[in-house]
């Protein structure tokens, strides 16, 4: 890869840093961009804006009604007119994936899409979305929806079976939970001009993924990965040996990892770096927290530790102010024929009256310099552009 040197400005400090990586128009290569999404979290107070809310009893601690959400939101930000539309939601996101134009789309799909089952005991929190709206997920055109997370169970096996069936009528493959371990392990096939991505997604009990819901031979359920082990590794390497084919990009969807903090363990580093060199993976997907965490660029694969939320309702919620819970981040991530990146664009979002919004200069300055901040200690530095995205640079 070329490099070239680019300035990036820090307060009074002017430094010179190695950028790798351009856009396929700037290269003349064939590249393929993915768009890689947090936790879309489309039930409870977004389920309840939709044309087809479902019942709004929930079974918490604080509140007792999804609606409660709505009115957290509405005494902040002003009332709604409700319903919204199916787009809503997605804001100016939607514009924003239209301008990028990603090769394929891939989202952590973090609510059950059921009118049935019960809530699964012992959980302070249940998401679901009434299936009426699944247009809402329509909207956005997603090639995938990541399920290896801890609340596709929340309604039971009877909420996860109408989860599956739900998005095989709508023609969205799901990759990470399945009706038995094979259906979980099996990852979603994308394919479009000639070129296959597949996306394998698995959940961890340190993102609050129960034991008891991996899937096993004669049980639906997660595709539940026990540990950071060598041997997990080796299982996930026999797995996409088992279906990665030459020309094809592997993707490893994790989630993993509690809700707020910056700090990457060494085990999780160790784990990624792992996947990279006896896995073939080509892009680490990482999700749970809530907020963006760092990127890292290893042997010129992305590893994207936590992509933070993109879609839920938590407007008016206190308590973790520190991280800026509000902003959100589209990636876009665009990678040659060998798998090798080339160039990661993220487009900085605020939630605001349950929609996303392109964030504003100031919010947008301040992500940067935070996710300048948290890459620099992988070896990345991130830039703010003219246009308001934020663009990732290393050295290769």
């Amino acid at each position: 890869m070329r490099r070239r040197d680019f300035l990036w400005m820090s307060g009074a400090a002017l430094l010179a840093f190695p950028q790798t990586g351009a856009s396929a128009k700037d290269t003349g290569m064939d590249t393929t961009t993915l768009f890689l999404a947090g936790d879309v979290m489309t039930g409870r107070g977004i389920d309840q804006i939709l044309p087809h809310p479902g019942d709004p009893r929930i079974h918490e601690g604080y509140l007792k009604s999804a609606r409660d959400y709505v009115a957290l939101s509405e005494r902040r930000f002003g009332a709604l007119r409700l319903p919204v539309g199916y787009a809503y939601p997605w804001g100016d996101a939607l514009a924003e994936l239209d301008r990028l134009a990603p090769d394929f789309r891939i989202v952590n799909l973090e609510t059950a899409v059921t009118a049935r089952g019960e809530p699964w005991p012992g959980k302070g929190i249940h998401y679901r979305m009434h299936p009426d709206n699944l247009p809402v997920l329509s909207a956005a055109r997603p090639d995938c929806c990541v399920l290896a997370n801890n609340h596709v169970l929340d309604w039971g096996y009877q909420g996860l079976a109408d989860t599956l069936d739900m998005l095989a009528a709508a023609g969205i493959p799901v990759a990470g939970a399945g009706r038995d371990a094979a259906a979980a392990a099996r990852p979603a096939m994308l394919q479009r001009k000639g070129r296959r991505v597949l996306v394998f997604a698995w959940g961890m009990e340190s993102s609050g993924v129960d034991p008891g819901w991996a899937a096993g031979s004669d049980r639906a359920g997660v595709n539940f990965l026990e540990d950071l082990s060598d041997g997990g590794v080796k299982a996930i390497a026999e797995t996409v040996r088992a279906y990665k084919r030459p020309g094809d990009l592997a993707v490893a969807s994790l989630h993993w990892g509690g809700n707020w903090g910056y700090d990457i363990s060494r085990a999780q580093r160790g784990f990624a770096h792992a996947l990279v060199d006896e896995a073939a993976i080509d892009v680490v997907h990482g999700h749970s927290s809530h907020h963006p965490r760092a990127i890292e660029v290893y042997r010129d694969k992305p590893i994207l530790y936590g992509c933070g939320d993109l879609i839920n309702d938590y407007e008016g919620i206190s308590g973790y102010e520190i991280y800026r819970g509000e902003l959100g981040l589209l990636y876009f991530a665009a990678l040659d024929r060998g798998g090798r990146l080339q160039k990661l664009v993220m487009r900085p979002v605020t939630r605001r009256r349950l929609r996303l919004d392109v964030s504003s200069k100031g919010d947008a300055a301040w992500l940067a310099g935070k996710m300048d901040e948290e890459c620099a200690r992988l070896g990345c530095r991130v830039g703010l552009a003219p246009d308001l995205t934020l663009q990732l640079h290393w050295q290769g």
